[in-house]
């Protein structure tokens, strides 16, 4: 018996049960006047969705709701389904339902004003359009490119550096979990690297959806690194994985130097790398 065996049986209808949802959503949100818009992202949108995938439900209502909409978010959720608990903030536009069949529903209000063109919204499955809000922003979205940006790289690599000093910090003290924080952060940094360099627009710090497993776009030599910089609470190990990682973060760096047209500075580099290593 394998982790989650028990779980088999209610997995294999997590396919059904979502699209349940999707249907109970539609229903419900296509017969209300105030509601201009509703469209998914995320991995349903691009495509990349497994079983344990969720929904990102976008609803475009009219400006004169919108507030009373925003407040009544949890409320909302219950009409689609059986909510066991919610990710939520009350002053946030967005929450989070978990329903007891084990998906999850992340939905975002908007007024139409707030949908701008976004490369978060190249990629979106539109339910409800009919005043072709969604599919005008869609459009315009689709003409956007990314590139990593200098402002972008200069936090990207401050912030690899701070976390590698903050490993050696932390260890000193025996603080290991915010070590093992700080070590995973590292490794992130690397993986939202490898997609600055192929100019895809990286997740969001700390996030590793699809930077692992089955619908991980990165080659096998990178998965390999990955698990390679895995480490137990030793001290020793810590350290060791935290110096295995500068290599590879001195060929990105090196890479997006040149792809920006910068100097590399590999004195200066190998300086605030040598105060920990």
């Amino acid at each position: 018996m394998g982790f989650g065996h028990k779980f088999n049986e209610r997995d294999a209808s997590l396919v059904k049960e979502r699209e349940k949802l999707r249907k109970a959503i539609k229903e419900d949100l296509i017969q209300d006047e105030y509601v201009l818009a509703f469209f998914y992202g995320g991995s349903l949108a691009k495509g990349n969705y497994d079983d344990y995938s969720d929904l990102d439900l976008r609803i475009v209502v009219k400006e004169e709701v919108f507030e009373a909409y925003r407040k009544n978010k949890k409320e909302r959720a219950k009409c689609w389904g059986d909510v066991l608990y919610y990710e939520d903030f009350p002053w946030a536009v967005h929450t989070v339902a978990h329903f007891k069949c084990f998906i999850k529903v992340d939905v975002f209000y908007y007024k139409p004003q707030d949908l701008k063109a976004s490369l978060h919204l190249k990629e979106v499955e539109i339910e409800y359009d009919p005043f072709h809000i969604v599919k005008n922003i869609h459009k315009q979205s689709n003409e956007l490119h990314y590139m990593v940006t200098l402002d972008e790289f200069e936090i990207w690599r401050s912030k690899f550096f701070a976390h590698m000093h903050e490993v050696y910090r932390r260890v000193k003290r025996g603080e290991i979990y915010y070590a093992l924080h700080s070590l995973d952060h590292m490794r992130w940094s690397i993986a939202a690297g490898w997609n600055m360099e192929r100019d895809i627009l990286p997740n969001p710090p700390g996030d590793w959806s699809k930077y692992e497993g089955k619908r991980s776009t990165f080659a096998d030599w990178q998965i390999s690194l990955l698990k390679e910089w895995g480490s137990s609470r030793s001290p020793e190990d810590i350290l060791i994985v935290m110096k295995g990682i500068v290599p590879e973060f001195k060929r990105v760096h090196s890479s997006i130097c040149r792809k920006l047209e910068l100097e590399e500075q590999t004195d200066w580099v190998d300086e605030v790398v040598g105060l920990v290593l």
